[in-house]
């Protein structure tokens, strides 16, 4: 039995041995080229089409003014979406075949790269070109590619992804709006039978959309016989006709002004009776005969079901891209004001601090800066997943289960962790910049309020970690499908004394580790085998004893009631689990970016940036590893006071690190952070200058 995920081979990073992480750097020996380089691993492959974008003049304008009224924000991003079709950026991630480009992970880094303009011109490009283009594109056949996609790409057919209901979200596999086929007119009859099944949250819905992707149980019979369910699929429904009419059976309402992204229109739809051809079923997992006979090459419903979500992971990867490049334009505005800011005179002084001197400030806002750096790591190394696994899909190769489940998994818990700390980072840079961070001018609320939907958008993050949690522990099996709560939990447990041994990790530590000294002094932890092994040893461990809670569920005469309720006494364990692999995994990709730096200069500062994410998040859970064991008080001390040092290593070059990320300046947007704070500061320098000067005379 193979896991959901693996963590790839990683070789030990060495230490130079004249000089180590804890080296603080010269602040003149970051040069340009240096900070160049950070930007290159930062970029990732994609480097390239990044610069490109960057060079669009025009970028800085694909904005609305805070407090404009959600009609005219909504017209607004309308304009600029059709601004972005016209300029062709949407055709990366489509096939050639249709006038694409068929550059899957292209597409995912233009949407990334939107992160800097306007949130909801993003998530509407998203809506538009990866979940109703993308759905079509793929759970679509050939001739629906060519029929369709023209239009989704240039905008002259703008639609929806209608998958989530008002009474399902997670559980899409639940939802409750049907289409019945009728083999006397060959035609899906798409029905919303309850209020709670009609398809919510949905973006382009409510003013500009004219199709939908919906998601649908689908029923089936030839005519006479008893339509028999299939499962979920989906359908394209048209909405509105070309001048903008809803059409008959179609309702369609506004869901009204939302804490955030408002020039986004969402909306909910709703189905009476509305008739689509038989063509209009998106058929690549299961197809439909003219006389209602059903087929499809996945014979599991549930394996369909998911096979199916699977193709539409590239959403779920853009919104952690989204996160964190949400994240980094935070972090820039918020550093840069913490350079130019300046509060109480130092003793004997003469001139106040700035206020990023303080090694409170630092603590603020430096870890935080060390974990977005890890995860534009770990994000771009899943992005370049995504794209050779869609890749040799979309040419016909035959992709292996394992290495799907892997993406898939791996998805969920990037997204996790990416906009979880979007929602952190974002919160706290607003407080280190006190009143400033709060007027509108300066992006940090609205960066905020966009975002915080992130966390509960394209999977909740909680449901996610569990998607990790249970692949670590199972595996998927083929035969997974046709099995209910019980069965669920009954084959867990049965096979996840089999799969334990076979866990994330598939290296011994002792290879890994080779050459790691056990030690006591405050230097080790600065060691990355030191820091790999103490991660590694709790993901292990919370694995371990995770299965020990489970295994109950297994035994004989155990009742269904009794299984669920030791899987349900164990989600917080579950959630631990999935959080222990995560926080390895993203380590594993700062440490391999760190090896392929070949600059010199940016390779250290790099390394450092590395420790200081590690040590952080040793630091967080310092009570696990202290009643586990795995520290003394000792260590437990030299690990926050080497936090500290990084934290006062880095400060020189806290301008530089947010310099790699590449924001042009035109783009940044905050007036606090392009040269209003420093002039002020300035300003009133030069007055108490001139007012000593005059107390002199």
């Amino acid at each position: 039995m193979s896991t959901a995920v693996a963590r790839p081979p990683l070789v030990p990073p060495g230490r130079s041995e004249t000089v180590t992480a804890s080296t603080p750097l010269d602040p003149e020996s970051v040069t340009s080229a240096s900070v160049v380089a950070v930007r290159r691993a930062l970029d990732g492959r994609w480097s390239s089409l990044r610069d490109e974008i960057r060079a669009r003049d025009d970028f800085a304008q694909l904005r609305v003014e805070p407090g404009t009224d959600s009609e005219t924000h909504r017209a607004r991003v309308w304009e600029m979406l059709g601004t972005l079709a016209a300029d062709g950026h949407a055709l990366h991630g489509f096939p050639t075949s249709v006038g694409g480009h068929g550059d899957i992970g292209g597409s995912v880094v233009s949407f990334e790269m939107l992160a800097f303009a306007d949130l909801s011109l993003q998530v509407k490009s998203g809506v538009q070109w990866g979940l109703f283009g993308g759905a079509i594109q793929a759970l679509g056949n050939p001739a629906q590619h060519a029929r369709y996609l023209p239009g989704v790409m240039d905008l002259s057919l703008p639609g929806c992804f209608g998958m989530t209901e008002t009474g399902h979200g997670s559980d899409v596999q639940s939802v409750h709006t049907t289409a019945t086929y009728d083999p006397r007119t060959g035609e899906f009859v798409v029905d919303t039978p309850t209020e709670s099944a009609r398809k919510d949250y949905i973006g382009n819905a409510a003013r500009d959309g004219r199709m939908a992707v919906v998601f649908v149980q689908l029923y089936t019979a030839p005519e006479g016989e008893e339509p028999q369910r299939h499962g979920v699929h989906a359908v394209l429904v048209p909405l509105r006709d070309e001048a903008g009419n809803v059409l008959p059976g179609v309702e369609i309402t506004d869901d009204g002004h939302k804490e955030g992204l408002n020039g986004v229109d969402n909306g909910r739809l709703a189905f009476r009776g509305v008739r689509v051809p038989r063509e209009n079923l998106l058929d690549r997992y299961g197809t439909v005969t003219p006389d209602g006979t059903y087929s499809s090459s996945i014979e599991s419903e549930n394996r369909r079901f998911f096979t199916m979500l699977g193709a539409l992971v590239r959403g779920r990867i853009s919104v952690s891209g989204s996160a964190v490049g949400a994240a980094m334009l935070a972090l820039t505005i918020a550093i840069r004001y913490g350079e130019a800011r300046r509060q109480f005179a130092a003793p004997g002084g003469g001139g106040e601090i700035t206020i990023l001197d303080y090694l409170a400030h630092q603590r603020k806002l430096l870890p935080l800066l060390a974990r977005t750096y890890a995860l534009r790591f770990a994000q771009n190394e899943l992005v370049e997943m995504l794209h050779d696994v869609q890749t040799a899909r979309e040419a016909g190769e035959d992709v292996p289960e394992k290495r799907q489940r892997e993406l898939e998994s791996r998805a969920a818990g990037i997204k996790a962790l990416s906009t979880w700390n979007a929602t952190e980072a974002i919160q706290v840079c607003r407080e280190a910049c006190g009143g400033q961070g709060f007027l509108s001018e300066n992006r940090l609320g609205s960066l905020r309020t966009d975002t915080d939907v992130f966390t509960t958008f394209e999977g909740d993050n909680t449901v996610l970690l569990q998607l990790v949690a249970k692949g670590l522990i199972s595996g998927y099996a083929d035969d997974f499908g046709n099995l209910d709560t019980f069965g669920t939990i009954r084959f867990v447990a049965d096979q996840v004394l089999d799969t334990v041994a076979e866990r994330t990790s598939l290296h011994s530590l002792a290879e890994r580790l080779r050459g790691a000294a056990a030690g006591g002094d405050d230097d080790e932890v600065l060691d990355s085998s030191w820091q790999i092994k103490l991660l590694d040893d709790r993901e292990e461990h919370t694995l371990d004893s995770l299965v020990r809670r489970l295994r109950p569920a297994r035994g004989k005469g155990v009742s269904a009631a009794r299984a669920f309720e030791i899987f349900n006494n164990a989600q917080d364990h579950l959630l631990r689990a999935a959080r222990s692999h995560l926080d390895g995994l993203v380590l594993d990709a700062f440490n391999r970016a760190c090896e392929a730096q070949t600059d010199p200069t940016a390779k250290h500062l790099m390394r450092q940036v590395c420790d200081l994410y590690a040590l952080s998040v040793i630091e967080a859970d310092k009570g696990w590893f202290l009643e586990h064991g795995r520290m003394f008080a000792a260590r437990s001390k030299a690990v926050t006071a080497e936090v500290n040092r990084l934290c006062l290593g880095l400060r020189p070059h806290a301008r530089a690190l947010i310099d790699a990320f590449g924001i042009p300046e035109p783009w940044i947007g905050a007036p606090i952070a392009t040269g209003d704070e420093q002039r002020r500061q300035d300003e009133a320098d030069a007055h108490a200058h001139a007012d000593a000067g005059a107390q002199q005379v």
